[in-house]
């Protein structure tokens, strides 16, 4: 576990994340490091970690032995869920059959998949947008117009998924998201409803294991109970904050309450 002892010094964030939290300060994100003046790198220099780096930056810092908040892989695998799915594979995470095809292998995906099955826009889906239940050939035709890369992954029904907001590692708040009667999505922005009752123990377990594994340190989790075992969906590094109103909480706070206790030190 990361030390606790607390920063005397003002943080250093560059993205907007945490603008206005007094003992933040906030530089912005510039193109060019030289964009900075002479006190702001000074003040990046000495600062022990950076929060909110950004993917302009995150990578450099990183290389360069600096510490940041969020990880590096938060950032790289931000709304890439072709890379998400190698990754939970890798680490032996449970996750629905999922298989990429490229233009040329097209025809290959009803010989591998019966319809229904779930095919996604590998990027820009999140909201529940860019997300499709194949039915047919003439649905699966229509969402190949959209996208030259295929993502198709075995549709686990179910009637709602299980969002799990983690702060470096650490639960703060977890909400069912039921889907409506007329739909498959559960997606809040799609008309799912949320449900903050009868939250598993056993899948917190799982989320914090699964964000571990990944090296996502600032995530909201989708899971699925099917058969008897905890899927992990997907990963979400921009995940609403919805969910977080409608129970009081705001994330600037929660944060900050972080920072000054030392369990944030970047990494």
């Amino acid at each position: 576990m990361p030390s606790t002892v607390k920063n005397t010094e003002p943080y250093v964030a560059l993205g907007s994340r945490l603008k206005g939290v007094p003992e933040v300060i906030t530089l912005g994100v510039k193109p060019n490091y030289l964009d900075y003046t002479p006190q702001e790198r000074k003040l990046i220099k000495e600062a022990p970690f950076i929060l909110y780096p950004t993917m302009n930056y995150a990578q450099f810092f990183k290389t360069s032995g600096k510490r940041i908040f969020p990880s590096l892989e938060t950032y790289l695998y931000a709304d890439e869920k072709i890379k998400q799915t190698t990754l939970f594979y890798l680490n032996n995470i449970p996750h629905p059959r999922t298989r990429i095809y490229y233009p040329r292998h097209h025809g290959e995906i009803l010989k591998d998949f019966t319809p229904p099955f779930i095919a996604k826009l590998p990027r820009a889906s999140a909201q529940g947008r860019g997300v499709f239940l194949i039915r047919s050939k003439d649905e699966l035709e229509n969402y190949l117009s959209l996208t030259k890369i295929a993502y198709i992954q075995e549709y686990l029904p179910h009637e709602r998924d299980l969002r799990i907001i983690l702060i470096n590692y650490r639960p703060v708040l977890s909400y069912w998201r039921v889907r409506p009667p007329d739909g498959f999505k559960t997606n809040i922005f799609q008309g799912g409803r949320f449900d903050f009752d009868g939250i598993p123990e056993s899948a917190i377990k799982k989320s914090i294991e699964f964000a571990k594994k990944c090296r996502f340190n600032d995530v909201g989790l989708d899971m699925i109970r099917h058969d008897g075992k905890w899927y992990l969906i997907e990963a979400n590094m921009k995940y609403g904050r919805k969910g977080l109103r409608e129970r009081g909480m705001e994330l600037k706070q929660i944060i900050r309450e972080m920072l000054i206790s030392g369990q944030i030190t970047g990494e």
